[in-house]
Order: C-alpha cells, then sequence, then structure tokens
C-alpha cells in the first residue's frame, strides 16, 4: 500500500534479435554505493525469464509522453507483439549491456543482477547500476540535471499522476533564516 511509486519501462533481451519492454511500477533505489536498484516481476511475465537469463535490463524513466507507450506495455505481451514497433519507440544501444534503451525516455539506467529473491507473486531483482543515461535538454546552464521538469509518471492505486506542484526541498524543515539586526 505504499503509494505513489514511479513507473518505468524496464528494456530487456538483446539489441539486435528479441527485445521486449516491461512496465514496472515496483521499482526503485537500495543502495548508493555501490549504487543499486530493485524490479519485482512476476514469473509468468514474458520478461521474466528474458532477465533471469540474461542478467541484465534498462530502467528507462516514463514521462507524461510515454505514459500511454508505458499503460500498453504494461497490459501487452512481448509474446505477441514487438513493443518496440507497436508504440515507435526508438531502440537505442546501451554501453555495458546487450539490450537496449528507449531514446525517447529522459533516464535510461543500465543494470547487472546481482541476486533474484524469490518472494512469493513477485521475485524482486536486485541489480548494480552500470552506467546511467541522462537526455542533455534537461540540463540547466549551471549543470544540474532538471528531471523534475521532465514530466515523471508515478502510478497510484490504478492511475498514472505526472509529477506536481513543488512543496519545498530536502533539509528545507531546518534551514535557519536569516534576519538583519536580530540577536537572540
Amino acid at each position: 500500500m505504499l503509494y505513489p511509486l514511479p513507473v518505468v519501462m524496464v528494456s530487456c533481451g538483446d539489441y539486435e534479435s528479441k527485445s521486449n519492454i516491461i512496465t514496472i511500477a515496483w521499482a526503485g533505489t537500495i543502495c548508493t554505493n555501490p549504487a543499486m536498484v530493485s524490479i519485482s516481476v512476476k514469473k509468468e511475465r514474458y520478461s521474466y525469464d528474458i532477465i533471469k537469463k540474461s542478467g541484465e535490463f534498462v530502467i528507462n524513466i516514463v514521462t507524461d509522453r510515454l505514459v500511454y507507450a508505458a499503460d500498453w506495455c504494461g497490459v501487452k505481451s512481448g509474446r505477441d507483439y514487438d513493443k518496440f514497433a507497436m508504440m515507435k519507440l526508438t531502440k537505442i544501444r546501451a554501453s555495458q549491456l546487450a539490450c537496449p534503451m528507449i531514446k525517447e525516455s529522459p533516464v535510461n539506467i543500465e543494470c547487472k543482477v546481482k541476486e533474484v529473491k524469490e518472494l512469493g507473486s513477485h521475485d524482486m531483482f536486485i541489480a548494480e547500476v552500470v552506467n546511467v543515461w541522462a537526455d542533455e535538454k534537461y540540463m540547466s546552464k549551471n549543470g544540474k540535471f532538471e528531471l523534475n521538469s521532465s514530466g515523471i509518471v508515478t502510478y497510484s492505486h490504478g492511475e498514472y499522476f505526472m509529477l506536481g506542484k513543488k512543496l519545498g526541498k530536502f533539509g528545507y524543515s531546518v534551514k535557519k533564516r536569516k534576519t538583519e539586526g536580530h540577536h537572540d
């Protein structure tokens, strides 16, 4: 019941031959150093065996422009469709992996599986991040990556939402205010 969650499209398979996209809401960062992430996938899903055999996948961040494709890729099976072709998504080569990345995504995270935890309805793939790509159009003049302005999508109780109003930034609740001429 921990919602909202990020929506990601995970690409897997081989760039040259059979590749697939699975939409996942159960994904997240689990470690900073080394950088590690997890995704949880049902064993019945077409991508499950692909990821388990290859030991790699790419997490592609979903924006408002990709939400239709993300939903479609989440309800249709790669057994029956070439999702890249059907959704007119562009395959680009990863630098560390054989599987493709989605060009239209603002962030592509290349991942190598380190462990598979069998949990019940889903198995968790724990993976090390081996490379990250970010679309330069979201870089500010100061070199800051402005991902929050890319239209990031979240998933909550069966519905998709775009990131909205900024409410504060990390540490704002304890930041000291400067007051002129005031002494304690």
